[in-house]
């Protein structure tokens, strides 16, 4: 298990600190691209100098890396917990889901960068693997649950793990926030859809 990475923390000039200036390098590299954004484009959306940004970071990389850390850490943690549980695993399956929609939901503008992560640099190719030691995990609860027989025979667990948490990842494009559902409301509708389905059982038409 991968656990939350400590990032050691650096006294603020007045009037700016490290998670400031993260928020809006993530929106940034959002809305630009992270490979289109230079760290001039990010100073004088700051309204600050390149070597304020410097005194922060040591580059646009590490931006990158704190930035996707904070998605994964997320998710790393929720499957922690998972871990920890007791019962059967399509009920730990549920609550990941349920976990990694909140995290959506809390880290938003972090999961989407994440999620446009291509591994064109190493900070990028790390992201990935951590990504894919994620979706190995959901992808063997997925076959315990299986092996349990709470899951239809014939589905493929790592097809299975990748549509669901496909389905999950989905919200980044669609989902605000304000006005929106809360995260518990859009949990509940996930796994409604993914582990129930959407056609109306026979019994009930």
């Amino acid at each position: 298990m991968t656990t939350a990475r400590a990032t050691p923390s650096r006294r603020g000039r007045p009037g700016y600190d490290l998670e400031s200036l993260l928020a809006v390098a993530v929106k940034v590299f959002n809305e630009r691209g992270y490979e289109a954004t230079s760290m001039e484009d990010l100073s004088r959306r700051l309204g600050i100098t390149k070597s304020a940004i410097y005194y922060h970071v040591t580059s646009k990389d590490e931006l990158l890396r704190l930035a996707v850390d904070r998605a994964l850490d997320g998710l790393f943690e929720a499957a922690a917990e998972v871990t920890e549980m007791e019962g059967r695993a399509i009920d730990k399956l549920e609550r990941l889901v349920r976990s990694s929609v909140r995290v959506l939901v809390e880290r938003l503008p972090f999961v989407t960068l994440l999620l446009r992560v291509r591994g064109n640099t190493k900070v990028e190719r790390q992201a990935l693997a951590r990504r894919r030691e994620f979706d190995h995990m959901v992808g063997e609860l997925v076959q315990l649950a299986g092996a349990e027989g709470d899951v239809r025979p014939g589905i493929d667990p790592a097809v299975a793990g990748r549509m669901l948490f496909g389905l999950v990842n989905s919200l980044t494009e669609w989902y605000r926030p304000r006005g929106g559902m809360n995260a518990d409301t859009l949990a509940d509708a996930v796994c409604e859809m993914a582990f129930n389905g959407l056609r109306r059982p026979p019994s009930e038409t």
